[in-house]
């Protein structure tokens, strides 16, 4: 059975409210907003590759091809919100500071929420 990345969302809710943790708030957060992100791009990544004329490639320009199909498809705002996200993991991943970091978490998992049950609809 293919796993389901919507688990890396639960994943990430659960390190926002972890409080009794032996890594930094900062890293919780950080990896949040990690996990936040590929719960979406892999959900939509693979929901398009099931049942519309996406496929994938396994390389990191899939992440580019996944914006630019749903920009070309009618679904501008998730195209937006998706590239928003990747930079914002980007950040996270590879940057010694984040600015305004709680914020950034906070809203990574509220776009993340309502990408994954908006691909619902796709």
């Amino acid at each position: 059975m293919a796993f389901d990345w919507k688990e890396f969302l639960t994943l990430a809710e659960y390190l926002m409210e972890e409080r009794d943790s032996r890594v930094s708030r900062e890293c919780l957060q950080r990896a949040a907003v990690s996990r936040a992100y590929y719960a979406v791009f892999c959900t939509i990544r693979d929901r398009l590759a099931r049942g519309a004329d996406f496929t994938r490639t396994g390389t990191a320009s899939d992440h580019a091809a996944v914006v630019e199909y749903l920009r070309q498809h009618g679904h501008s705002t998730a195209a937006i919100w998706l590239s928003r996200l990747r930079q914002w993991r980007n950040q996270c991943d590879y940057d010694n500071d984040v600015t305004n970091l709680p914020v950034l978490a906070n809203d990574a998992l509220g776009y993340a929420r309502s990408l994954v049950e908006a691909s619902v609809q796709w």
